[in-house]
């Protein structure tokens, strides 16, 4: 159901999917769908929050499988632009981003994924220069914000089907700007 709702935010937008587009994308009546989330705007909540999980719990979970902070910034900063233009958790993303503004509940979703990306950034850029891998340009918060607006604002790029800017070159700019934060070559 979550998922047929994430396609149906997708097809018709965070501001006119209805009922009957989950139903249909679930290959359901509209009243199956309400004995399982009687409230629609719950459901397009959760919809919402699993797309939200690649950009923060799935990448948490692969940097626990790494100790290097060099190739941890380096997959961080790989694995949060979308994968081309049509990467669906992105244009989710960009749905909630366009309705942030209007609905309180999804202002704050989005302000919660970029606080806990922030947070992830952080955490390995600390590491490193604690370690003596990075020699930052400036205090962690900072640089990690920047890393977040910057795969923001390439990933829209990407989406929007920028004609010179997709992945591989989203990523190689963050990181332009990553080696200079850091004073690393984040070479892995």
């Amino acid at each position: 159901m979550i998922e047929a709702a994430r396609r149906a935010i997708i097809r018709h937008g965070i501001d006119g999917v209805q009922l009957s587009h989950v139903a249909e994308e679930a290959g359901l009546t509209s009243g199956a769908v309400l004995y399982h989330y009687p409230d629609l705007d719950e459901l397009l909540v959760e919809a919402q929050h699993a797309g939200m999980e690649r950009f923060y719990e799935q990448r948490v979970r692969r940097l626990g499988t790494l100790t290097d902070p060099v190739e941890k910034l380096v997959v961080t900063i790989r694995s949060g632009l979308p994968t081309g233009p049509l990467d669906p958790d992105v244009r989710l993303l960009n749905e909630l981003g366009g309705a942030a503004g209007r609905t309180r509940v999804y202002g704050v979703l989005l302000t919660s994924l970029y606080d806990r990306q922030v947070s992830m950034y952080q955490a390995i850029l600390d590491t490193g220069a604690a370690l003596g891998v990075f020699r930052l340009s400036g205090d962690s918060l900072s640089v990690a914000r920047n890393l977040v607006a910057l795969e923001d604002a390439y990933g829209y790029r990407i989406t929007a089907r920028h004609p010179v800017i997709g992945p591989a070159e989203a990523a190689e700019l963050i990181l332009s700007y990553a080696r200079v934060a850091t004073g690393n070559d984040l070479d892995c």
